[in-house]
């Protein structure tokens, strides 16, 4: 054999196909595309004839994200998941990049300005901001796992993702903000963070976001909006109102694909955030039923991977994607149910978006890649250790423990013996 073919990839591998909890990974993400790009073509019908285009238009256009996806997915199957861990941080600064130039000069619509228009693409970099945060908390944990039991040195880490977190606030995106936080601290309460600290930076954590939504007197009405059942009907609560009209009429077993009459012009974002309301009206009970145990089947196959992963750090990764697109799914069917309010989170694999798509896929892509990993990590749990500046002989540690332990104070307490 020549050296050639002895060498070892640099970047990429061989695609994986061995796990079987992949594979259904695979299956269940392919059968949610699927569906989610059929009903984005029926729920945007009213609107692309309304603006004057081709009822076709919208669902070009999420054909062509769901091809890019999935060549994304298989492409990152193929990378080495460490080179991966280990390109994070540049990721994450390109992501806080894209998103002060949002701030600088970014599209605004409805209020948001949360986009930049590279012209072939709308690129909405809150959602590569979540995938990038994903990675560097991992590769965070591998490299520092040492020291960040130590709060100064954890919060020392953990300043690009707080000023990611801070710019996505402000755009403003209170969701994708929130997802940011459940992201960071899922995966360090995984890793063994203690528990007084984790308490102690949701309460912050909690106190600021309460004390943003209170100083923005919209943000505050229209997130406590859906708890005053049956007012605002003709203004903050026009959409949850419509939603649940949409999917009580739905009934059992729904009106018939394409046969929705909230997207003529009732709902707003039919095709986007309130599109498992029109997958309820067109497909009933029934279909709405199929929909959450297709996620439920997502998240179970998610777990078991990070359940049996035997690397730790690629452990984290998976559970740092499982909680998004598990939380998300979560958020916005109980906000187009009327039980949350009204965040502006999408429904993974089917709400319209080209860039949240591309990373969920990609997400995917990174699980299946862990789903196929037999790789061994050293116990990477998170511990708070001093830092030597200096070397210290063996010797030195040999009679500091003798120190202490004729420094000890002598019990005189009688133990009990055991009985055999």
């Amino acid at each position: 054999m020549s050296k050639r073919t002895e060498r070892t990839p640099y970047l990429f591998q061989p695609f994986p196909k061995e796990d079987s909890r992949g594979k259904m990974l695979l299956v269940i993400t392919t059968v949610m595309v699927v569906l989610g790009t059929a009903f984005v073509g029926s729920a945007s019908e009213g609107q692309t004839i309304a603006t004057g285009g081709t009822p076709m238009s919208i669902l070009g256009h999420s054909i062509a994200y769901a091809v890019i996806g999935g060549f994304a997915l298989f492409m990152v199957s193929k990378v080495q998941l460490q080179k991966l861990l280990r390109f994070s941080t540049i990721l994450l600064y390109v992501a806080l990049f894209a998103l002060v130039a949002v701030w600088k000069s970014g599209v605004s619509v409805n209020g948001g300005q949360r986009w930049l228009n590279l012209h072939l693409i709308v690129f909405q970099p809150s959602e590569l901001f979540k995938l990038a945060t994903v990675l560097y908390i991992g590769s965070m944990i591998q490299k520092h796992y040492l020291t960040l039991g130590r709060a100064s040195y954890l919060l020392r880490y953990l300043v690009p993702v707080l000023g990611g977190f801070g710019l996505i606030l402000l755009e403003p995106d209170m969701g994708t903000s929130s997802m940011v936080i459940a992201i960071t601290l899922t995966m360090l309460i995984t890793a063994g963070m203690s528990r007084k600290f984790i308490l102690s930076a949701s309460a912050i954590l909690f106190l600021g976001l309460v004390g943003f939504v209170a100083v923005k007197s919209y943000a505050w009405s229209r997130f406590t909006s859906f708890l005053h059942f049956g007012q605002f009907q003709h203004s903050l609560n026009y959409q949850i109102d419509q939603s649940k009209t949409a999917i009580g009429s739905g009934g059992l077993t729904g009106l018939g694909f394409g046969h929705s009459r909230a997207k003529w012009g009732l709902l707003p974002n039919p095709h986007t955030d309130f599109i498992f309301s029109i997958l309820g009206e067109e497909m009933g009970l029934i279909g709405a039923l199929v929909v959450i145990s297709l996620f439920a089947w997502f998240l179970l196959v998610a777990v078991r991977i990070a359940a049996r992963c035997t690397n730790q750090a690629y452990r984290y990764v998976a559970m740092g994607i499982t909680v998004w697109i598990g939380l998300e799914a979560i958020i916005n069917i109980a906000s187009v149910m009327g039980w949350w309010a009204v965040t502006g989170i999408p429904l993974p694999f089917f709400s319209y978006g080209g860039t949240s798509l591309i990373m969920e896929m990609i997400a995917v892509g990174i699980l299946y890649n862990i789903a196929n990993d037999r790789s061994v990590s050293k116990d990477l749990t998170i511990r708070e250790f001093q830092t030597v500046r200096h070397p210290v002989s063996i010797g030195h540690f040999r009679d500091e423990r003798i120190r202490r332990h004729r420094q000890a104070p002598v019990s005189t307490v009688r133990r009990p013996q055991p009985r055999y």
